[in-house]
């Protein structure tokens, strides 16, 4: 599976439709609880795409690259790994892992990130569907060997952290593991969101609700990507 090359003016684009959601986002005017999932914002987000992934500030029609290396440093790989792919979004990191052998759900908030996802891989092995992280099917429970978090957490009101962490845990088999991807912070450094950048108390909290920790790489900004990271992978500790 490779990347689509992106369009000359890709980044023009994409720069005035995160201007302009900026500019409805009521997390950005200091108010992160008034609408916690930011539901809103992110329905908002897609119906004024016009099909146009520009246009989705996370979209960059190819697999994030820290989910890309995860998977190719697999070396036992992921043939019949049970995967759950949370905000799939346009279904790219998706997709990687199915290429790769896995049995991947993958979920979205929004209704028409799933449908655009669908559209753009119709003959996928990819089981996609809507769902909220914090309310999720019943029959997903201890469903999966591997969840993939890329930049939900981070989306969310920071309220919300404990609760989300204990919903990617639930989602865990036995001895399951979660891939966490997210932009990075100290401790205490100022969080000027949305998106909020993880601090390192983040990996306590989700000891709190039943994830070891395993792996933690703080990965710093490159050429491809644009700010400091964590990708950490974390194991059901029960």
């Amino acid at each position: 599976m490779t990347e689509a090359p992106l369009d000359p003016g890709f980044f023009e684009r994409r720069a005035q439709a995160r201007a302009e959601l900026d500019a409805i986002d009521p997390a950005k005017g200091g108010a992160p609880d008034a609408d916690p999932l930011r539901r809103a914002w992110f329905e908002a987000v897609y119906s004024r795409a016009g099909n146009d992934p520009a246009r989705v500030p996370w979209a960059n029609l190819g697999p994030h690259r820290l989910a890309r290396t995860f998977v190719d440093f697999q070396a036992r790989g992921l043939d019949g790994v049970r995967v759950l792919d949370v905000g799939c979004g346009l279904g790219d990191n998706a997709e990687y892992f199915s290429a790769a052998g896995a049995k991947v759900t993958a979920f979205d908030l929004v209704d028409g990130a799933v449908a655009w996802a669908r559209r753009r891989f119709p003959r996928s092995q990819v089981e996609y569907c809507a769902a909220d992280l914090l309310a999720a099917p019943a029959e997903w429970r201890s469903g999966f060997d591997l969840v993939n978090e890329c930049y939900t957490l981070q989306a969310l009101a920071p309220a919300l952290l404990p609760q989300a962490l204990a919903a990617l845990a639930s989602f865990l088999a036995p001895g399951g593991k979660l891939l966490l991807i997210a932009r990075a912070r100290d401790e205490g450094a100022e969080a000027k969101g949305p998106p909020w950048p993880l601090p390192p108390s983040v990996f306590a909290e989700a000891g709190r609700q039943g994830l070891r920790l395993l792996a933690l790489e703080d990965v710093a900004a490159t050429a491809d990507l644009s700010c400091r990271h964590w990708r950490a992978l974390l194991r059901l500790a029960f």
